[in-house]
């Protein structure tokens, strides 16, 4: 258990980055000028190979640390807020800690997406003292199989040692959808995160041919139950998830190209890592007037989109701006393909 003393500092350090996250939702409402949230990969390697992934490969090196800070700094002066980190397997990246100690140094608060695997007592430390603020490990199942590794049967000692020395918020994400061999999974998995001590989140996959489907009978009924296991944590269920567990389109503004962007590894600017290509632009050459034009550019994708972190980006917007199709720049209608990425963009 942890000490007296550790439960004040992790009270002081919650606090703080509360107030850090008000002064974000603050900003936000006051200007569209500016990034939100970026998600970034220092490396495409994993040391995993779930079936449904299309986000990894296993030869790809480190983007150097030069590169990545100057990203970062890039991102700082596009006044993003928050950067989720993830890959790949970004604990793969040797220089990960100086990739976060530079994200806090430039006041962007860090956020981490990881499979665990590669987590111990000292790598925990290390993120502490980076200064790393948030955590997300997504959790496929109760016991490994063919489609993932990602269990609860092997995570859960790296669970306990995340209770014992994280200083950082740790969420966990559970799933259900296409794939999952047993939904009842996803209520073990959330009610562990929960007896932890953590945050949990949901998930929802989608079928082989990368499309969402709507769920099952018995699917649903475990979506209903962790909705209300949420309730008590951190759980992000919305009618977003609401819609998409039924097949049914939202109706929103998404803001992905301004308020929120995804870097690839090759330092590019997407919509979000289902939607790489475009804008395709170098991140350094970025300016505060793709922003403002991808603010109010429409995405085909958006009525069947599954990424919860450009959901929820998006929402301080949603009242404002309408957006429309432009006709220097036209989307082509079935260009963009929505696929549900797992442990992305969390959402943190």
């Amino acid at each position: 258990m942890p000490t007296t003393k550790t439960v004040l500092r992790r009270r002081v350090k919650k606090l703080s980055r509360i107030w850090r996250e008000f002064k974000m939702v603050a900003k936000g409402l006051a200007s569209t000028d500016h990034i939100i949230q970026a998600h970034i990969i220092p490396i495409r390697r994993c040391n995993l190979a779930c079936e449904y992934c299309n986000e990894y490969d296993d030869f790809s090196k480190p983007v150097p640390l030069s590169e990545m800070l100057d990203r970062v700094d890039h991102l700082a002066r596009l006044g993003t807020t928050i950067i989720t980190i993830s890959g790949g397997e970004p604990l793969l990246h040797p220089e990960l800690d100086l990739i976060i100690r530079h994200m806090r140094r430039r006041g962007i608060i860090a956020s981490l997406i990881t499979n665990g695997y590669l987590l111990t007592a000292e790598r925990i430390q290390r993120l502490n003292n980076a200064g790393l603020e948030h955590m997300q490990i997504s959790i496929d199942n109760v016991m490994p199989d063919e489609v993932s590794k990602k269990s609860l049967k092997v995570l859960d000692k790296k669970l306990q040692l995340l209770k014992e020395h994280a200083d950082f918020h740790v969420n966990i994400n559970s799933v259900i959808g296409a794939g999952v061999k047993d939904p009842n999974d996803a209520l073990v998995v959330a009610n562990r995160a929960v007896e932890l001590g953590f945050t949990s989140t949901m998930g929802i996959i989608h079928d082989g041919s990368g499309q969402v489907r709507a769920l099952g009978e018995e699917e649903y009924s475990v979506f209903q139950k962790l909705k209300q296991i949420g309730k008590s944590s951190y759980a992000r269920l919305n009618y977003f998830q609401d819609n998409i567990a039924q097949a049914k389109p939202n109706d929103w503004k998404c803001r992905a190209g301004a308020r929120y962007v995804y870097i690839c590894e090759n330092g590019l600017v997407h919509y979000c890592s289902q939607q790489r290509g475009y804008p395709g632009i170098p991140l350094a050459k970025y300016t505060v007037e793709h922003i403002r034009r991808e603010f109010v550019t429409e995405k085909s994708c958006a009525p069947y989109c599954t990424i919860s972190c450009v959901h929820q980006t998006s929402y301080m917007d949603f009242w404002r701006s309408p957006q429309r199709r432009p006709a220097a720049e036209p989307i082509p209608a079935g260009a963009l393909v929505q696929i549900e990425p797992l442990g992305s963009e969390s959402g943190d």
